[in-house]
């Protein structure tokens, strides 16, 4: 899983992103196994929708801020403070979701 991943960021444009795709899952992934070990698979996945929650608040996140720097010309340090209150939003909205 690792080197598909690192494969994925090695294609992908610009080169940092090589770091993401190789970092982030390999970390998700020991993790979970660590959790399964220690916990079990009930709590493990419970983990796992926390983490895709995350992401998904993340990308929404990274999305807006890619749209206001490009499009309203803002400094990096502005519109990534300002979409902070929509990271958490987003974060606890999918959280209460899925407690449900």
């Amino acid at each position: 899983m690792v080197c598909a991943f690192a494969a994925i960021g090695d294609v992908l444009k610009p080169k940092s992103f090589a770091g993401l795709f190789g970092a982030a899952p390999s970390v998700a992934l020991a993790t979970l196994y660590l959790t399964i070990s220690s916990q079990g698979k009930i709590y493990a996945a419970t983990e796992t929708r926390s983490m895709i929650a995350g992401a998904v608040a993340f990308f929404i996140y990274a999305s807006c801020a890619s749209w206001l720097l490009m499009k309203r010309n803002l400094s990096a340090l502005f519109a990534t403070i300002t979409l902070m209150p929509l990271w958490l939003a987003v974060s606890f909205g999918l959280w209460f979701m899925l407690l449900r």
